[in-house]
């Protein structure tokens, strides 16, 4: 037996030589010739007449063994012309065959099927759109969303390298900067803010069913508007190709506080969709016609139900229209437990306001977009893209405990009720037109309107005796109701025309100049008005009648009101004042034009863009509120010029170096200039006209490398240099009331981040098992001058400052930023099934959330570290399944002021796990 086994070993090992020695070689690159003869990944290479394919790498290289013998090779990529080539191959021989696919003579049968689901929704296309780009960017698809559980675009962008979500909004941090320095747009075209308190619209609105990816610019260049210091999101709608679909979506999702409650209740009147929008009642100074009080109980399972079809069709020799449409609602419901909120601390660490705090919400997001896209030939293609987003959220806060002067024995009672509704509509329209082999236009325009409104947010204060509570008139506008509404317009325009020069001895261009002009036409009409109810006194007081505070009607209605229990007035008067029902008001306008030309050159490996920007702002804001019941306005003009430098050497194949240089500005926003209070759950703030723009000053170095297509390791460093930067302040009185202001010369910003995408493990070639890996590492250092002379002087002694330290960190900023996941991907049957099976873990180490006066410390959100779970299954063709679960950790959720004495608790809580089972059916 073992002679036998001997035997049988050698005569196969030389019948496989025998076999390989009769076999040739075909190998070689595919490059796309629209891309300056970038490699070209995923294109198919196909032997015809025969079943022996292969797909090419992600540099473009392909191989296959045959047999001996002449062949028509045919090299096929979605949208691209399909080339036929023919190829004699000798045994033990290696033939190359290197092909450039073009776009030209493109028609709808040369599609293979194989590839047509080949887009940027893909990890592997982005990463390499990521090293084929010049400039410097980031971009997360639909596929790794999906992956990772993502429903949102905040919640995208916060898995990518050193960006982080802020608790409980919308709002990002980019490198340690917020709000103020980062820029949002859709499509390459701006969209305005659906808060009136941000410069940024609330990326939780946005759902992953619509877009195709999102990319995140944290280097700038020319094309941008120049309010860039952070980043900007850019969220790609779908742009649909392939076969006809149809599919239905629905999930059931739970948050583990919020069916923990047993009594979750809200206020009744806003309907379960969304859509409610209450009014100032008639008569309101004179009758009481407000909506009720009451709370009503809810049952606290939420959940989300989604449309969506697309098609192409075929329009003559060349044409080509796609469709894609989505229409979705989703609510849900949650709870933050263990809460404790203190307020108006000083620098001993006692509080003025020493509370607990009991948090329920109720959210909705109603979705629907069309988008629609026309190739009229291959030189020209329109694309049409119309986006209505009516999101709700409705808030029950509560806390009990010490109020000084109000509370002093510990038994105050607040309750807020809040209901916020905005509605968002966005339509676009853009082009891309091929003059001649040298020249491409685009152009871009948009016109979105954003409605934001706060209809009948209720506001009480109690104390607790004994027999209930009785209601705590000592100010007027501790009971009140406020109604709020925000319009915003704005239209926006993209122009430019880019041309190829240099053509080098292979046909290809070495140069590019692009000229363009933007511009952005924004306006905001704001107005508000707060009723207060004063129980009255005289000539018989009701201050001490109990009342109950799940049915505070039985106090507040007609008959006690003309009875004389309370009074009804705006901060400008009762029913006596002629003007009392004038709204606060403020508006603003913003007027951007700019030009820009960039400057694109390759020196064989070493690719350079000089750019240069011009910008001429204008914005305008007038008032009449509380704090000026005159009126007045004030004008903000600038003239920006705005350098920049991006340099890529190709270092090999699968490396690059790359550097960006740049200058750019960051302009204060409309609520921070007006003269106007923000009221929020026991804080308040109000704007400063004598606001200005800082400039910044941007490096970044990047080295990265793509081993394989699904893989990279990057490297960057980072630094920012702020002239006069904005930040939110405490104001030195004895409200403790914040504002804005320019505080300080100077402010810098450094540091470095790392990347890695692995494949850690692979079954068998055609990755029907495979198990992958990320992580992202952030660290950043900050610093800025904190000056109250500056700050005093330059708002003319109305914003008076009195920091405790002389430099401080940037308000947002994380030391340390991790982002970490692991995948296992099964296939099997066919490929007709699968499983994907993700832990996902994000953390953020401390951050300032407000800068301490007073002899007080900073205001520091402290480190979170949360884990999440995610499986998503493929049944077959049409059938789908998946399981999340978010906040595995669940940890609590604190903010504290770090004094010397130690540090305060200001607030904590938890938010518990967030469950949801979903299905999927597509036709």
């Amino acid at each position: 037996m073992k002679f036998n086994f001997k035997f049988l070993l050698i005569t196969l090992f030389i019948c496989s030589i025998s076999i390989a020695q009769n076999k040739g070689t075909i190998s070689g690159v595919l490059t796309d010739k629209e891309s300056n003869n970038q490699s070209l990944p995923f294109a198919n290479v196909l032997l015809k007449g025969t079943k022996i394919s292969a797909n090419t790498d992600i540099d473009g290289k392909y191989s296959l063994n045959v047999n001996p013998g002449n062949y028509t090779i045919i090299f096929s990529f979605v949208g691209y012309e399909s080339v036929e080539q023919p190829v004699t191959v000798t045994a033990g021989q290696t033939v190359t065959v290197n092909q450039i696919l073009s776009s030209g003579g493109y028609t709808l049968k040369d599609v293979v099927v194989k590839s047509a689901a080949v887009s940027k929704q893909k990890e592997s296309a982005l990463l390499l759109e990521q090293k084929n780009a010049v400039e410097i960017k980031q971009s997360i698809g639909a596929q790794e969303l999906s992956r990772k559980g993502v429903s949102d675009v905040s919640g995208a962008v916060a898995k990518t390298t050193g960006i982080t979500k802020q608790e409980g909004t919308g709002a990002i941090f980019v490198r340690g900067l917020g709000d103020r320095y980062n820029s949002t747009t859709m499509n390459g075209l701006p969209i305005p803010s659906n808060d009136a308190e941000k410069k940024n619209i609330n990326l939780d609105i946005f759902s992953t069913d619509i877009i195709e990816y999102v990319s995140i610019d944290k280097v700038y260049n020319s094309k941008f508007f120049g309010d860039f210091a952070g980043g900007n999101v850019d969220i790609v709608s779908k742009d649909y190709k392939g076969k006809g679909f149809f599919r239905i979506d629905a999930e059931s999702k739970i948050n583990t506080n919020a069916v923990g409650e047993k009594n979750f209740t809200l206020q009744d009147g806003p309907s379960a969709f969304g859509f409610s929008k209450a009014t100032i009642p008639n008569n309101p100074l004179t009758q009481y016609n407000f909506n009720t009080l009451q709370l009503d109980k809810k049952t606290p399972l939420g959940g989300s139900f989604g449309l969506s079809a697309g098609d192409t069709y075929k329009v003559g020799d060349e044409g080509k229209i796609s469709l894609f449409a989505t229409a979705a609602f989703s609510n849900e419901y949650a709870s933050r437990t263990n809460g404790i909120a203190k307020g108006s601390v000083n620098a001993a660490g006692v509080a003025g306001k020493d509370l607990d705090y009991n948090y329920l919400s109720y959210n909705t997001n109603t979705t629907a977009m069309l988008n629609g896209g026309y190739k009229i030939n291959n030189n020209n293609k329109i694309n049409f893209n119309t986006l209505y987003i009516n999101t709700s959220a409705q808030k029950k806060e509560e806390s009990n405990g010490y109020i000084v002067d109000l509370a002093n024995d510990g038994n105050g009672y607040i309750r807020r009720n809040d209901y916020e509704k905005s509605d968002l509509w966005v339509n676009q329209l853009l082009g891309e037109h091929k003059l001649s082999e040298r020249t491409i236009f685009n152009w871009g325009g948009s016109y979105n309107i954003i409605n934001q409104n706060t209809p009948d947010r209720t506001y009480n204060t109690m104390n607790k005796v004994a027999g209930g509570y009785v209601i705590n008139s000592q100010s007027a506008p501790n009971n009140s109701r406020y109604f709020q509404n925000l319009k915003e317009t704005e239209t926006a325009a993209n122009l430019s025309v880019a041309y190829k020069f240099k053509k080098d001895e292979d046909g290809l261009y070495k140069g590019k100049i692009t000229a363009g002009y933007n511009g952005r036409f924004k306006n905001r009409d704001f107005d508000a008005t707060q009723f207060n109810f004063k129980t009255t006194t005289f000539p018989v007081s009701h201050s001490g009648d109990i009342v109950d505070p799940n049915n505070l009607d039985l106090f507040y209605n007609q008959a006690n009101f003309a009875n004389n229990f309370f009074t009804i007035s705006t901060f400008r008067g009762g029913y006596q004042v002629p003007d009392a029902l004038d709204p606060q008001v403020y508006s603003g306008d913003l007027t951007i034009n700019a030009a820009f030309v960039n400057t694109e050159y390759r020196f064989n490996k070493l690719t350079a863009v000089v750019g240069l920007r011009a910008e001429h702002i204008l914005q305008n804001v007038s008032w009449n509120t509380s704090l000026d019941p005159t009126g007045d306005s004030n004008e903000l003009k600038k003239t920006a010029f705005l350098p920049s430098l991006i340099l890529k050497y190709e270092l090999n194949e699968k490396q690059n170096l790359r550097l960006g240089l740049s200058k750019t500005y960051t302009l204060p926003q409309f609520k921070e200039r007006a003269k106007f209070v923000y009221e929020e759950f026991l804080q308040a703030k109000f704007g400063n006209p004598y606001l200005y723009a800082s400039d910044d000053y941007n490096l970044d170095l990047k080295w990265e490398m793509f081993p394989k297509s699904d893989e990279l390791i990057s490297v960057t460093a980072f630094g920012k240099y702020i002239v006069n930067p904005i930040n939110e302040t405490t104001v030195n009185s004895s409200t403790n009331d914040i504002s804005w202001a320019n505080t300080g010369d100077y402010g810098y910003a450094a540091g470095a981040e790392v990347e890695y995408k692995k494949t850690l493990w692979t079954l068998d070639t055609e990755n029907s098992q495979k198990l992958t890996g990320g992580l992202n590492v952030s660290y950043l250092y900050s610093n800025q001058e904190l000056n109250d002379a500056k700050v005093l002087k330059e708002t003319k002694g109305t914003i008076p400052t009195n920091f405790t330290n002389k430099t401080g960190k940037f308000t947002g900023a994380s030391d340390l930023l991790l982002n970490a996941d692991l995948s296992f991907f099964n296939e099997w049957n066919n490929k007709n099934s699968n499983l994907t099976t993700t832990i996902a873990y994000n953390y953020f180490s401390d951050r300032v959330s407000a800068i301490g006066t007073q002899d007080k410390g900073d205001l520091v959100d402290k480190a979170v570290g949360t884990l999440d779970f995610i499986a998503k299954s493929k049944l077959n063709k049409n059938f789908g399944l998946s399981f999340i679960a978010k906040n595995l950790l669940d940890p609590t959720v604190k903010t504290v002021q770090e004094n010397t004495s130690g540090d305060v608790l200001i607030r904590s809580y938890k938010k518990g796990l967030n469950v949801s089972l979903g299905f999927s059916y597509e036709f």
